[in-house]
Parts: structure tokens; sequence; C-alpha cells
């Protein structure tokens, strides 16, 4: 038996993310200057989020 058409997933990620990972947040602050080394982990401030993503 197969699936439908209209469930099938037709492919992978469209839209955008609006969460990171924390080691993506981390290399965003280094990129821009905002994390130190002796900054602590906890409470990082937020970063803004935007990913390219495939268009249909």
């Amino acid at each position: 038996m197969s699936i439908h058409r209209s469930l099938k997933v037709q492919s992978g990620l469209i839209r955008s993310r609006n969460v990171w990972t924390r080691i993506e947040r981390l290399e965003k602050l280094k990129k821009e200057g905002k994390l130190n080394a002796e900054d602590s982990v906890f409470g990082l401030p937020k970063v803004r989020t935007s990913f390219k993503t495939k268009k249909r």
C-alpha cells in the first residue's frame, strides 16, 4: 500500500528556522565580538535568527 500524495513531504525544511542551537549562537556572538572567553555560557544575549532556505 502506498502513501497518498497529499501526505508525502515534498522537500525537507522549506520555511526558516526560528531557533538556533547553542553552538550556532556562540559562533554568531564570537563573530560579532559580543562574547569573550571569560563570559559565562549561562544567560547568553538574544541573537537575531535568519537562515537562507530552499524555496519552492
